[in-house]
């Protein structure tokens, strides 16, 4: 299902793509193609500070190649429901300064929690830390939910 979305998007971007710069130059339109077929060609560029995003926008992020998603709610909050493939960071447990210390800090991430409030603290933590190529979830999972887009449990 998230592949399917993954590819829908990517499929719309194209075409919105497309029409904005018209149909004069075939080389444009190979490489959307191919994009919407095979899933992202290049790894998501880090933002050189953490951006707070919409849910589409979002889904864009994690299906990129190269992020690492990360949920900062509790591990029962997660376990009711997450993005695919995201890792459980608690922001509010006591081993989460130790997780976020083994992380690249030129890694690119994506991180949410329920509403939005916790990943800025999750996020001004790992920024502290030196990691500053963060995509932040301004709506929480509650948003991406709202949005339409899937969870697994």
């Amino acid at each position: 299902m998230r592949n399917r979305l993954l590819v829908l998007t990517v499929a719309s971007l194209a075409a919105l793509s497309l029409g904005l710069t018209g149909c004069s130059s075939t080389e444009a339109a190979a490489p959307a193609t191919a994009a919407a077929v095979q899933g992202p060609v290049a790894p998501v560029a880090a933002p050189a500070s953490p951006e707070r995003i919409d849910a589409a926008t979002f889904a864009t992020i994690v299906g990129g190649a190269g992020v690492t998603t990360i949920d900062v709610r509790t591990p029962d909050e997660f376990g009711t429901g997450h993005i695919e493939g995201a890792i459980n960071y608690n922001v509010e447990g006591p081993d989460f300064a130790a997780q976020i210390a083994g992380l690249d800090p030129a890694g690119v991430y994506a991180v949410y929690c329920r509403s939005g409030n916790r990943s800025q603290a999750a996020v001004a933590a790992m920024s502290q830390a030196g990691i500053n190529g963060i995509y932040e979830l301004e709506s929480g999972i509650g948003g991406w939910e709202a949005a339409g887009l899937p969870t697994v449990s």
